[in-house]
């Protein structure tokens, strides 16, 4: 028999708060104490609220974060990512925006009432010409937590796949789960043409990967909260979730849209009949093309037009010249020829590429269509073998990579010490 039970009698007190049993609905009586209903849900209640660590996190100000001008993210955009100036100058401005957006909720005056809708961006372009990293760069200019997910892995929930909610998972754990700095933060989903719908027929089918997945990203993108479980995996009862409130989350979706150009080209060619039958039908279906993309072109790809409606910024990437991708192993900061030098010198020897060498890596990745991803497979083929040599060669000061190490794998120009030293010598 349980020593716990319900009593009611008026000379019987609450051990917590002193009420009498008269003044509550019921009263449990322990050993030689006595707690009434009202204390118990106010027990419940604080353990539901430390049921898990991360609820205790304390809601942060925005006080502290240094917010750069649209000139300013550009320059610093500059640095790492090589042209591409009418996305890095859309970008920044739609950033400078959001987070103005975020400051203007304190802010006092005849506006006050007026809200700033989210400012969330699509990017277009070819693979390999600097999406993801300009979401990286940005990330890690303005100092926010990022998460990059891959929309092709995503699914509608209570299917096999990540639910929508995962991506909130992966920012809460890179912003060391801390609620308040992810609600901040940006989010990168990639391939986000992936989820377009299969068909515009009809389908006896869910589209669970496709349409379904933009159904669930509505609210998300809009701004909701949105429950998360912290260390990833699917959502269960009985597994403490973590609230993110997506109200001021960044999102940036990118995708490579194969088949969009081909989209416009047919809306471009004007219908004509007679003898200008033939006028506007030379528009060749390129990715040029995609700086001209409307929002009836991504409805007639396959997405929603609510999912049109919530990426209101639609910023094209151009395709990379010769020009460009030489630049881009050479200038930036961590630019691909700085990162073989590092390497090298770390071994005590200086390397120096050749700029036909590097052309023809510019070639061979052309070849591949891959753009400035193809570079980095490339340099690897070419400098596998030598960087297997260099660290068992003794007294090598300069390695220098010409055509032919690129070309067909010849052997690179050594530059000895003794040579060197004869050289200083002789001048």
């Amino acid at each position: 028999m349980a020593k716990n039970h319900f009593i009611q009698h008026d000379d019987i007190h609450c051990s917590f708060c002193g009420r009498a049993s008269a003044e509550v609905t019921s009263m449990i009586a322990g050993a030689g104490v006595y707690i009434c209903d009202i204390c118990i849900q106010n027990s419940v209640e604080i353990l539901r609220k430390n049921a898990h660590p991360y609820t205790q996190q304390k809601r942060a100000t925005f006080q502290d974060f240094t917010l750069l001008k649209p000139s300013e993210l550009k320059r610093a955009l500059d640095q790492y990512v090589v042209g591409q100036d009418e996305a890095k100058q859309a970008m920044s401005v739609a950033v400078y925006n959001h987070y103005k957006r975020i400051q203007s909720e304190s802010l006092v005056g005849h506006l006050e009432e007026v809200e700033i809708e989210k400012s969330n961006i699509l990017l277009i372009g070819p693979t390999g010409t600097g999406k993801t990293l300009l979401a990286q760069t940005l990330a890690r200019i303005l100092d926010v937590p990022l998460t990059i997910a891959d929309a092709t892995t995503l699914t509608e929930a209570g299917y096999v796949g990540d639910d929508v909610e995962s991506v909130l998972s992966h920012l809460l754990q890179n912003a060391d789960f801390d609620a308040a700095r992810a609600e901040r933060g940006i989010v990168y989903i990639d391939e986000i043409d992936k989820i377009c719908r299969k068909s515009d027929s009809a389908s006896i089918t869910r589209d669970v990967s496709g349409e379904g997945v933009q159904q669930g990203l509505l609210k998300m993108l809009e701004g909701t909260v949105a429950g998360v479980p912290p260390r990833g995996g699917r959502k269960h009862p009985e597994q403490p979730l973590v609230n993110i409130n997506t109200k001021n989350i960044l999102f940036i979706c990118g995708g490579a849209f194969d088949g969009l150009e081909r989209i416009i080209a047919r809306r471009m060619k004007t219908s004509t009949l007679g003898f200008t039958a033939e006028e506007g039908a030379h528009i060749e279906a390129n990715v040029a093309l995609f700086p001209e993309v409307e929002p009836d072109d991504l409805l007639k790809f396959g997405f929603i037009p609510e999912f049109i409606g919530r990426l209101p910024i639609i910023t094209a990437l151009e395709p990379l010249s010769d020009e460009a991708m030489l630049d881009i192993m050479v200038s930036p900061k961590n630019a691909l020829v700085k990162q073989y030098q590092k390497l090298f010198l770390m071994e005590g020897i200086e390397l120096e590429f050749r700029t036909e060498a590097l052309q023809i890596v510019v070639e061979k990745a052309k070849q591949r269509k891959t753009g400035a991803r193809g570079l980095r497979s490339i340099m690897e083929e070419a400098m596998l073998p030598v960087m297997y040599k260099i660290p068992d060669m003794k007294n090598v000061r300069r390695c220098i990579i010409t055509r032919g190490v690129v070309e067909h794998g010849a052997e690179p120009e050594y530059l000895l010490m003794f040579d060197e030293q004869l050289r200083k010598v002789a001048s």
